[in-house]
C-alpha cells in the first residue's frame, strides 16, 4: 500500500471542484464543493446519533437507500438545520445538482454544515453549481477547502493498494474542528475508491472500520447534528467485485482504514484552538468495550485537556477520567505514562505516583503530538481514542461562532 496523491480524485472516474457561492460572506474562502463519479457508484454512509439531525442527512438516507450514489453537493457556512423548509432546500440542492450534470436527483449525496438554525438560501446555491460543474476536474483540494468551517487545515488523503493483482485507489476529504464528540458521526467525510465491492460489503466495512476510528475521536463532547461518513465505490479499477468477507475485503478494510486513521488524527489535531494532538493508547484491559470506554474516557476528560495545554505532566487527571468512565478496572493496577517525540516519562505505577523529572515531563509535553500510554494489567485488549488539548481560543472560537 502506498500513499498517493490526489485525495477524492486519485481513483479513476472521479473529479472535483470547490468555488465560493456566496453562502459565507467571505469571498476568499470557498462554501460549496462537488464530487462527482462518471459512472453510478455503490456508496455507504453512516450518521450523527444526535437526536437532533440536520435535514441533508434525511434526503441522503432516501436517496441512497438503494446502495447507490453518483454525486456529493455539500455548502458550508449554513447547517440547514431545524428550518422549516430544510427538507425542500436540501432536495432543490440535488435536483439543481443532478440537473447540472445529467443524472438522477435520487442518485446525489447533500451534506450543509455551518450554523445551526439560520435559513439557507437556495439562490447563491443555484448560482454556484454550474460554477462546481464547470470546475469539475482534479480538484480534491478545492473541494476539501469548500466543506471546511472553523477548520484551519485542509484534510485529505489518498492510498493505492491490490485486490486480486489489480491496482485500486481510495482517497477522503474530512472537514472537523468543533462539535466533534464519539459515536457517529462528529465531522463530514467523504470517500472515494474505484475498487469494486458490494454496496452491503461497503457498508459493513465503514460501519465496522468507524468503531474504531471516527468513534474514537473527541474534541469537545459536543456531538454534531449534521455530520457523516459517505464511501462511493465505481468499480472502475476492474477487479473482481468484493462480494464476500475473503483476502480481497480484509485488503480493502486495511486501506479504508489507513484513510480514516489518517483523517482521524487530523481532525483532532486541528481542534478548535488546538495546539496539540493528543493519543490515548490504552492496553492491557479485560475486553475491548474497557478499552474503549477508557480511552474515551481519558481523551474527553477538560481537565487532562487543559493540563496537556500547559505542558504539565497531572497524571492524577488521568486516572480521575478512569475512575468516572464506569468500567471494572482496578485502579491499583493502573500504569501511566507520557510521550512524545522528547521521549518517553512514566508517571504513575500501580495506581500511584512515583518520582519523575517534572523538568523532563516538561519537554515532553511542549511537543505538538502527545500520547498517554495507560496500561490496566487486566488483561489483552487494547484501544486508541484521538483528542485535542483545551486552550484560550476554543472559548474564543465559540463565544462568538455566529459572527
Amino acid at each position: 500500500m502506498n500513499i498517493i496523491s490526489g485525495g477524492v480524485c486519485a481513483a479513476k472516474g472521479y473529479t472535483a471542484s470547490g468555488v465560493h457561492c456566496g453562502i459565507r460572506k467571505n469571498k476568499s474562502k470557498n462554501d460549496i464543493a462537488l464530487i462527482f463519479s462518471e459512472k453510478k457508484a455503490n456508496a455507504a454512509a453512516v450518521y450523527t446519533t444526535n437526536l437532533v439531525k440536520g435535514a441533508p442527512l434525511t434526503v441522503t438516507k432516501k436517496h441512497i437507500s438503494d446502495g447507490q450514489a453518483q454525486a456529493i453537493i455539500c455548502n458550508s457556512g449554513n447547517a440547514n438545520t431545524c428550518n422549516a423548509n430544510g427538507i425542500e432546500v436540501a432536495e432543490k440542492m440535488c435536483e439543481l445538482t443532478a440537473n447540472e450534470l445529467g443524472i438522477n436527483a435520487e442518485d446525489v449525496v447533500v451534506a450543509s454544515t455551518g450554523v445551526i438554525g439560520q435559513p439557507l438560501d437556495i439562490e447563491p446555491i443555484k448560482a454556484g453549481i454550474p460554477m462546481l460543474k464547470a470546475q469539475l476536474g482534479n480538484n480534491s483540494l478545492q473541494a476539501a477547502y469548500g466543506i471546511m468551517t472553523t477548520d484551519t487545515k485542509v484534510k485529505e488523503i489518498a492510498v493505492s493498494f491490490e485486490i486480486g493483482g489489480v491496482e485500486c485507489k481510495i482517497g477522503g476529504i474530512a472537514k472537523g474542528s468543533g462539535m466533534i464528540h464519539p459515536d457517529m458521526a462528529t465531522m463530514l467525510v467523504f470517500i472515494t475508491t474505484d475498487c469494486a465491492i458490494s454496496s452491503n460489503l461497503l457498508q459493513k466495512a465503514l460501519s465496522s472500520d468507524i468503531k474504531d476510528t471516527f468513534n474514537m475521536v473527541s474534541v469537545d463532547g459536543d456531538t454534531s447534528t449534521n455530520d457523516m461518513v459517505v464511501v462511493m465505490a465505481n468499480g472502475m479499477a476492474g477487479n473482481k467485485e468484493i462480494t464476500e468477507e475473503n483476502d480481497d475485503f480484509a485488503s480493502f478494510m486495511k486501506a479504508l482504514n489507513t484513510i480514516t486513521v489518517y483523517l482521524c488524527r487530523c481532525i483532532a489535531a486541528d481542534g478548535e484552538g488546538a495546539t496539540k494532538l493528543l493519543e490515548c493508547k490504552v492496553t492491557g484491559a479485560k475486553d475491548d468495550f474497557t478499552a474503549k470506554k477508557v480511552a474515551k474516557s481519558i481523551i474527553c476528560s477538560s481537565l487532562t485537556k487543559a493540563a496537556m495545554f500547559g505542558a504539565d505532566a497531572n497524571w492524577g487527571r488521568v486516572l480521575c477520567a478512569i475512575g468516572y468512565a464506569k468500567c471494572d478496572v482496578d485502579v491499583n493496577k493502573v500504569d501511566v505514562a507520557f510521550k512524545s517525540n522528547k521521549g518517553v516519562i512514566e508517571v504513575c505505577k500501580e495506581g500511584s505516583g512515583i518520582e519523575f523529572s517534572e523538568e523532563k515531563a516538561k519537554e515532553i509535553l511542549l511537543e505538538n503530538e502527545i500520547e498517554i500510554l495507560v496500561t490496566l494489567g487486566d488483561g489483552n485488549a487494547s484501544s486508541t481514542a484521538w483528542g485535542c488539548d483545551l486552550t484560550y481560543d476554543y472559548v474564543k472560537i465559540n463565544g462568538d461562532y455566529r459572527t
